[in-house]
């Protein structure tokens, strides 16, 4: 499955930038990504949904509404240009709709792009679905467990969703039907790295966080049922 990627203009899609970048608002964030004067324009409608929604439940931590652009729009837009062909994606255990929601605001205009936003949590998938049809996303919100859904997707993402041994789980039968996927993980993926091969038998690399010297992305490319030999 694959579509055009982003416009050659992009920073972002260029995949320049090696290392961490401080974004401290809209505008740095639309000079290392490349976003849109519209695409832009619905973050900041999100951020204004997130600080709604977060007083009356606990969606993101109150102090990174502060760092928005650096701590959940950029930490999310990172990881499109390692996957510039992917037009599907499934976000597990989104939560606030990170890095999903960032994702479709991203990939608004490009043809066939979209998002499955997966969470078991119905208040949460309330917020999400006022989000989604109030920016008008090319996103679904699934109310479900993710191993529970039969979904066909280019990539698989999470990010503070549960440790990678865990993601795998609810990751697997994704990757049964042809997904690789990609986690925004912290500074311990080392251990989880080697806890997850314990009980899996997979092939990944990790990557440096552009948002954040202390995060790492997991990049799986394959995964087994069972523990390495």
């Amino acid at each position: 499955m694959s579509a055009a990627a982003p416009p050659e203009s992009s920073p972002l899609s260029q995949s320049n930038i090696s290392e961490p970048v401080d974004v401290t608002d809209a505008a740095s964030f639309a000079a290392v990504s490349g976003a849109s004067d519209a695409a832009l324009a619905d973050l900041e409608r999100y951020r204004s949904y997130l600080i709604e929604w977060n007083q009356k439940m606990n969606l993101v931590g109150p102090a990174t509404l502060d760092v928005f652009w650096s701590r959940h729009a950029w930490d999310s837009a990172q990881i499109l240009p390692l996957a510039p062909e992917a037009v599907t994606w499934a976000d597990l255990g989104t939560g606030a709709g990170l890095p999903g929601i960032v994702l479709a605001i991203l990939g608004k205009d490009r043809p066939g792009f979209h998002v499955h936003l997966v969470d078991s949590l119905t208040k949460r998938c309330r917020f999400l679905t006022e989000v989604v049809e109030g920016l008008q996303l090319p996103a679904t919100v699934h109310d479900s467990r993710a191993e529970d859904l039969s979904l066909t997707v280019d990539i698989v993402t999470a990010r503070a969703c549960a440790p990678l041994s865990r993601l795998m789980g609810y990751a697997q039968p994704y990757f049964k039907r042809g997904a690789t996927a990609l986690f925004l993980k912290g500074q311990d993926v080392a251990s989880e790295l080697e806890d997850a091969a314990r009980q899996w038998d997979f092939e990944a690399d990790v990557l440096p966080s552009l948002s954040d010297a202390r995060g790492q992305i997991v990049r799986v490319r394959r995964l087994g049922r069972g523990r390495k030999s």
